[in-house]
């Protein structure tokens, strides 16, 4: 049987989707008008934007997608999924009259590109841009509607300008945690120059606010006064406000990676210790590097999370990662260093009402006091347990020891609650500031240096681990808390009256845990041994990469200071990647801890050697050869998209505000609808907030966040297989028996789920869906396959429903014979209108919440509904054919195009306003209305489903079998819920 020669097949939907992405090309259909600037729109499309919202000013809908690395591998059918629900919500949008900025770029620098250039000798650039182009095309034949005119790729030199000077303007910025700022936030970044005024004119205590932001001040500030400070001299003063600036140059533990050849953030290290890329063991050096000083704005960091539309699970792992702890910092006297008889460690705890149950305390193996065992006691003090030195003959030897062997583990071997707990004494004792006692001092691995102080006060009755440690080296157990009667021992962790805990001067017994805290507190303040404190889990961002692909520092070292950075001035920006040969960092062996960075670009002299005149004549510079890292164009593109030609600022203020701004109602403003996947839960949303806030505190954006609302989709899952010896086989070629085996090329494969892509070999490449059932087939599937935020299994051969669905749509408007039109002007039969009508209201409500696999099966009911309808008379009504066509419009863009053209209209759909339901016809006929008497049903009719209790009652009583019923009887009362039930009390 020959096909019918204008059934809607997959050529067909080729040439139509091809067709409708030309045309919106050449007519800028999707273009979005900034109030001001290049890209502001004309005169004709603002009457255009205004006809579609029913005269008043288009608002504004900003959509972002978490844009996309362009691998060489190009996209699967799982990348799409994000991408084709933003354009729906775009689509939709535009039809409701609002002015959507909706493009897409790409995160070009990283290590992938690099690897690539590195195997092949082909510059980065070249396979990026290679790998863009690509994209670009499998995503225009998507039929998503970007504005082309805002795409970009975070390797553009227009793009690169503005990431570093956004640098530069984080580095000429401090925090000043008592300057007033918005919406009666406390704290805000502000110019470097206006701190050395600060501290020329007695204004900042430079020492205060170092210990509060944890700052280290420049050698030779120790022990000096604020009286020191307005003394000095502009040179010292310059180097101690450069101390605070939020870009700074430190020696710092970082993580290297010597089989990458470069040091990887916190966020980049998995939890067994090795390199998210390449799975190489990474170690922790101190090395001299670029930091961002994220850490001073920790407070906003969570608390905003309470002003944007997030997912809760995604607020809750940024707090979860910021991990802010109120508490005291505590002081211990130590005794027994022999370099420093007179030393002291610090404690921050949560709880200071504990401290009268403090029986021992542990130093990390890292500790300050520890880095030289020479100073420890040169024997075991009298009475040392055996059990406590761990078969040394020494503290020293004991300590030296263990610190090997400490650095050998992972933060995660260290910390694990089932790991035995591992130790010895350091020969050191601490005093008990609260009650006098001498505690032993230990060191043990599960106490980590990145934590609190790096040190802990032992309180093993009420904390699990200092239990298990006291219980293994017979420690004593001292309970502050009162457990419950029923407790079988061990440590205590809930609430309880205070035991315990007194002194000659305090007494906390019997009180509960927060006031007990508070008074513990003011007591240690008060004896001047502690003080109330607030740590978090954040550390400084690590912001240097020894790689070649990367953005270049903006900075440059004179030789005579060759410690201090200078900034470049703008016009020397954008500073660009200089051509290199060879594209990689020096590598090592992965398992050589000792060795150190060696940049590509230190080796590219010509360009490291600069001769540049910065204001004091020309003069020879060494540029910084470390390059920034990827997370630095994700950080702040989506103001890049707002003026993507602009050169002259960052961004204008007027087209921030209009995209970004936060409204009247104090909202904080941001991007109204950003979608993307919750891998990217803490490292680019947190920095990116961080960028944002610093910029927002310049006065360089008026919004203070720069998402307002996040939608993270789920993934499209895919069976894969794995052979004998458990490598992946390509699921293409994978032959599926019919006893439920598998082989691939005759041998026995095992099957198992898992994400779609290329490391499993079970990807599935838009390119093939195009070719055998067209773009909006595949749009339709993807987003009818289930709840958008789920993960979801795709399977290639369900994808033909969604296609059957578009074919059925396509014969309600033309027969597939003829390829005339099968559209009647007549008006549709009351069923007809209110079938449709009920579609229009829940597709609507569906749109907005995002709700397109529940859309999909809507209009599904709705097309069969006209299917019957035209089986039985041969046409269709146009009145209800045209709102089924604009409700798939975003769904099924191009279809609908074409459906909407041949239906006899001008121009394109995807401006057309979206239906609106009546809603005369969204009411039921009638509804049955249940009788009772005496409790018992007697009786049903019909009747409005709008009618009033006062008509029901009349209906009621007037119905001749009720009045049959009630004969000879007295009714005392009625109790009506109209319109469906009344219950006759006689």
């Amino acid at each position: 049987m020959s096909e019918a020669p204008h059934r809607y097949t997959a050529a067909v939907a080729d040439e139509i989707e091809r067709r409708w992405q030309q045309r919106w090309d050449e007519d800028g259909t999707f273009h979005a008008d900034n109030p001001v600037g290049e890209l502001r729109g004309s005169a004709e499309s603002i009457e255009q934007a205004a006809a579609t919202s029913g005269g008043a000013a288009a608002e504004k809908m900003y959509i972002m997608d978490m844009f996309p690395y362009p691998s060489g591998a190009g996209l699967h059918v799982g990348h799409p999924l994000g991408y084709i629900a933003t354009d729906v919500v775009a689509r939709h949008q535009r039809m409701m009259g609002k002015n959507v900025l909706y493009t897409m770029g790409y995160d070009a620098f990283g290590l992938p590109a690099e690897q690539y250039a590195v195997q092949t000798g082909t510059h980065p650039r070249i396979t990026t841009e290679s790998n863009i182009a690509n994209m670009r095309r499998q995503l225009h034949r998507l039929g998503l509607s970007h504005d082309s005119r805002r795409s970009l790729a975070t390797t553009d030199p227009e793009f690169v300008k503005w990431t570093q000077w956004i640098f530069l303007r984080i580095f000429d910025s401090w925090y000043d945690p008592e300057a007033p700022n918005a919406d009666g936030i406390t704290g805000r970044a502000r110019p470097i120059a206006e701190l050395r005024e600060e501290l020329r004119g007695g204004t900042v205590d430079p020492f205060a606010l170092a210990d509060r932001q944890g700052i280290e001040l420049p050698e030779g500030w120790a022990g000096r006064s604020p009286a020191d400070v307005t003394a000095a001299t502009d040179a010292e003063l310059t180097e101690l406000a450069d101390s605070f600036r939020l870009t700074y140059i430190s020696e710092t533990p970082v993580n290297w990676c010597p089989g990458l050849g470069t040091v990887l953030a916190n966020e980049e290290v998995t939890a067994e210790g090795r390199s998210e890329r390449g799975n190489f063991p990474v170690f922790t050096r101190r090395l001299r590097q670029w930091n961002m000083r994220i850490t001073a704005y920790a407070d906003r960091l969570i608390d905003d999370l309470d002003r944007v539309d997030w997912p809760e699970s995604i607020r809750a792992m940024q707090r979860n990662w910021i991990g802010r702890s109120h508490g005291a910092q505590i002081t211990f006297p130590t005794a027994g260093l022999s370099s420093a008889p007179e030393a002291s460690f610090d404690v921050f705890t949560t709880r200071a009402d504990t401290l009268f149950g403090a029986t021992f305390c542990v130093l990390s193996p890292e500790h300050a006091l520890l880095t030289d065992p020479s100073s420890l006691p040169a024997a075991w003090p009298e009475g040392t347990e055996e059990s406590w030195t761990g078969g040394a003959a020494t503290p020293r030897e004991a300590v030296e020891s263990y610190r090997a062997r400490a650095a050998s583990l992972d933060e995660d071997e260290r910390t694990a609650d089932d790991r035995e707990k591992t130790g010895v004494f350091t020969g050191l004792t601490a005093t008990n500031p609260m009650d006098g006692r001498e505690l032993p001092v230990f060191t043990a691995d599960y106490v980590l240096t990145g934590y609190g102080t790096g040190a802990i006060m032992a309180v093993p009755a009420e904390d699990e681990r200092d239990f298990a440690f006291a219980t293994k080296f017979s420690l004593p157990v001292i309970r502050t808390v009162q457990p419950p009667a029923d407790f079988n021992g061990g440590a205590w962790t809930g609430e309880g009256q205070k035991i315990n805990s007194a002194n000659a001067d305090l007494d906390l017994n019997g009180l509960d845990k927060d006031e007990a805290k508070a008074r513990a507190t003011e007591y240690a303040e008060e004896k001047g041994f502690g003080r109330a404190r607030t740590t978090f889990r954040l550390r400084d961002w690590l912001f240097s990469r020894q790689r070649y692909w990367g953005e270049p520092f903006p900075i440059v070292y004179d030789p005579a200071a060759p410690e201090v950075p200078i900034p470049l001035p703008e016009s020397m920006l954008p500073l660009d990647l200089p051509e290199v040969a060879d594209f990689s960092p020096k590598t090592f062996d992965p398992q050589d801890a000792d060795t150190e960075p060696q940049t590509p670009l230190s080796r590219a002299t010509e360009w490291a050697e600069v001769e540049l005149d910065l204001g004091e004549g020309p003069k020879t510079y060494r540029r910084e050869t470390n390059t920034m890292p990827q997370w630095a164009g994700s950080s702040w593109y989506h103001l890049r998209y707002i003026d993507p030609t602009e050169d002259d600022v960052l961004v204008r203020a007027e087209n921030e505000k209009y995209w970004l701004g936060a409204p009247e109602d104090g909202g904080v403003g941001g991007v109204d609808l950003y979608v993307g996947g919750v891998e990217h839960a803490v490292l680019h949303l947190l920095y990116a907030r961080f960028w944002h806030k610093v910029l927002f505190d310049r006065g360089d954006v008026s919004s203070q966040e720069p998402f307002h609302r996040l939608f993270n989709q789920g993934y499209i899952q895919a069976f894969a297989y794995t052979d004998a010896r458990g490598v992946h086989v390509p699921a293409e070629e994978v032959v599926a028996g019919a006893d439920g085996t598998f082989t691939y090329q005759g041998e026995p494969v095992t099957q198992e789920y898992g994400k779609m892509g290329k490391s499993l070999k079970n990807a599935v490449a838009p390119d093939d869906m195009y070719e055998e059932y067209g773009a909006d087939t595949l749009r339709v599937y993807e987003m009818s396959m289930g709840p958008l935020d789920l993960s979801r299994p795709w399977e290639t051969r369900a994808v033909v429903g969604s296609q059957r669905f578009l074919q059925r749509l396509w014969r309600l408007v033309v027969d597939e014979e003829t390829g005339q039109l099968t559209v009647t002007d007549d008006p549709g039969d009351r069923p007809t209108m209110q079938a449709t009508h009920r579609a229009i209201d829940g597709v609507t409500r569906d749109m907005e919440r995002m709700h397109f696999n529940t859309a999909i099966a809507k209009l599904i009911e709705l097309v069969n509904h006209l299917t019957k309808q035209l089986t039985a008379t041969g046409s269709t009504p146009r009145a209800a054919v045209e709102p089924l066509v604009l409700m798939v419009s975003p769904l099924a863009p191009h279809l609908a195009e074409e459906l909407w053209a041949r239906l006899g209209h001008k121009g394109s759909i995807s401006r057309v306003a979206f239906p609106v339901a009546d809603p005369e016809l969204l009411k039921a006929e009638q509804v049955t209305c249940v009788i009772q008497i005496k409790g018992k049903v007697r009786h049903r009719i019909e009747v409005d489903p709008g009618i009033s209790e006062s008509d029901l009652e009349a209906a009621v009583m007037a119905e001749p079998r009720v009045q049959e019923l009630l004969e000879g009887q007295t009714v005392r009362k009625l109790i009506i819920r109209a319109p469906k039930i009344v219950n006759i009390v006689i």
